[in-house]
């Protein structure tokens, strides 16, 4: 099972890098991942490039680097981070707390796994998160700068990238936030945020509850505490009855929600790895993420597509990939939210998942599972 999701791995790698990976605007030493595949010329020059996806383009090639370190790999690494910075323009940071996160899990994992000096950027980007917390406006810390909206996307990365960092006070009481605020009494799953007036909106979104587990995984680790366990256990059993009905976790699409289930599914990895084993309920939960994220991947790979001997995954792993061409409409940015395009499987970020989620079938494989 290891050597066959490394395999796999490797080619979900080489198709990404070779489909999307270019030089920021042909400066030598940089490369940034083209937005869709195939892409227009406003996407090949970089015009639409959205930062949360290359920070989870930079998370997937340190997964990579850690299944197999090659010089090749750690050299796209500081690539990718020194690209990150130039088209950011303004730095490291931007509106979106979320964005920041997710860009600070990944150069912190590539720092401390690998030593790829990122100290500054990871010391400005946890700065920005540990100062916007703000519980006299019902948070927690916002969506964005300037926003009523205090949502599980936005801390709990923030939670997880804090909690590697040592700020595990603020990193527990963001954990104890989401559940005390965000949780569904009914069904244990982790809603999407509270507006500053107590308003709840309820839309229920895969990620959510990846970063919920990570962020307890991650406390449960390094504090020991039972109710990180506990709270793990109820979400694991929420997520495999309400959300991966058939065994394999469903729906979600193109824009920025192909990014959604890979990110479900790397937590659920980190969940059946890192879990302390203490109790039976601890090893059911383990064996249960370790379950669901092996079927999901058998899944998106019996519904790839092969592309000149690549693989092309789709926005729905329980359903046959789709075919996109130059002719499929564009993914749009409105409202601080990438739109699909037409054909989601034209979105770099379904393409992310994808790789996501055979990177996280590799890492529960090599752990053991399934066990015998």
């Amino acid at each position: 099972m290891q050597g066959m999701w490394s395999a796999r791995a490797d080619a979900a790698e080489e198709a990404v890098v070779s489909r999307h990976l270019r030089r920021l605007w042909a400066l030598p030493g940089t490369a940034l991942g083209v937005v869709a595949w195939p892409a227009a010329r406003r996407e090949r020059l970089f015009f639409s490039w959205h930062y949360w996806w290359q920070a989870h383009l930079l998370d997937c090639a340190v997964d990579a680097l850690e299944r197999d370190p090659t010089p090749r790999r750690r050299c796209r690494i500081v690539k990718l981070a020194r690209s990150h910075r130039l088209r950011n323009l303004s730095g490291w940071t931007n509106d979106y707390y979320d964005d920041m996160a997710w860009l600070g899990i990944a150069l912190e994992r590539a720092q401390r796994m690998h030593l790829i000096d990122n100290r500054s950027a990871v010391q400005v980007l946890e700065s920005q998160l540990f100062d916007a917390w703000a519980p006299e406006q019902g948070g927690g810390i916002p969506w964005r700068k300037g926003s009523d909206f205090y949502n599980a996307p936005a801390n709990g990365p923030a939670g997880i990238m804090l909690a590697r960092t040592g700020k595990l006070w603020r990193a527990q009481a963001t954990a104890d936030w989401i559940d005390e605020t965000l949780r569904d009494g009914d069904t244990n799953l982790i809603l999407d945020g509270i507006r500053s007036g107590g308003k709840i909106e309820r839309s229920v979104y895969s990620y959510c509850q990846g970063v919920a587990l990570g962020l307890d995984t991650e406390l449960a680790v390094r504090l020991g505490s039972p109710r990180h366990r506990n709270r793990i256990h109820r979400l694991v059993d929420a997520i495999d009855e309400h959300l991966a009905p058939n065994g394999a976790i469903e729906g979600s699409g193109g824009g920025d929600g192909g990014l959604f289930n890979g990110i479900l599914a790397r937590y659920l990895a980190l969940t059946a790895v890192m879990l302390p084993w203490e109790t039976p309920a601890d090893i059911r939960a383990r064996e249960t993420a370790a379950r669901l994220v092996l079927t999901s991947a058998t899944a998106a790979w019996d519904n790839r597509l092969q592309i000149e001997g690549q693989p092309l995954f789709g926005h729905d792993w329980t359903m046959q990939a789709q075919l996109p061409g130059t002719s499929s409409g564009i993914a749009t940015f409105t409202d601080g939210t990438v739109r699909s395009s037409v054909i989601p499987e034209r979105d770099l970020s379904v393409q992310l998942g994808g790789w996501m989620l055979v990177e996280a079938a590799y890492t529960v494989s090599a752990a053991g599972y399934p066990r015998r």
